[in-house]
């Protein structure tokens, strides 16, 4: 746990899949071919204070979807990636863009197709459900599920390794 406290004391960026991370990776698809997910409040909470630490957030998803834009422009993120064939590929530009070392970039997946970043990034974070062979490759697997608190362990995670945590909690508290 200590590696995993040192690599996410240097996190400038957290980047999250969608579906398996910040929902439980269901698909609720109407007759009418309309899509929604269902995403925790208190993740989504977690995600504002960790922006609020400095830290920024993007989202990366292959999937595409609605509420998926309307979720990131709640909560404030405006790199939003969807329809990402190759999550690599875009996270690289997104590196590129914002000048960013890839040592300073989080990312959480949950699949397969998120493995190249997680190769790639500083600190790579899966969630429990997650396949095998992408928990062997992950720094760190949270205690929580998908769309059930896991991504609100990460920011908790790693605003406490940046000594931030508190600060953000102490907010409530005046």
């Amino acid at each position: 746990m200590q590696s995993v406290l040192e690599k996410a004391k240097i996190i400038r960026m957290t980047v999250f899949d969608v579906d398996g991370v910040l929902t439980d990776g269901s698909l609720h698809i109407a007759v009418n071919g309309e899509e929604s997910k269902t995403f925790n409040s208190r993740d989504g909470h977690g995600m504002k204070m960790l922006k609020a630490s400095g830290v920024e957030l993007a989202i990366i998803t292959s999937r595409e979807s609605r509420c998926v834009d309307l979720r990131a422009q709640d909560l404030g993120i405006t790199l939003v990636f969807q329809g990402a064939k190759n999550k690599l590929q875009v996270f690289e530009g997104l590196l590129l863009s914002l000048g960013l070392e890839a040592s300073a970039c989080a990312y959480v997946g949950d699949d397969l197709v998120d493995l190249p970043v997680m190769l790639r990034c500083g600190l790579a974070i899966s969630v429990p459900a997650a396949p095998a062979l992408v928990k062997k490759h992950a720094d760190y697997v949270t205690h929580l599920e998908g769309g059930h608190g896991a991504v609100r362990e990460v920011c908790e995670m790693i605003m406490s390794a940046q000594d931030t945590l508190h600060a953000q909690q102490m907010a409530y508290l005046k």
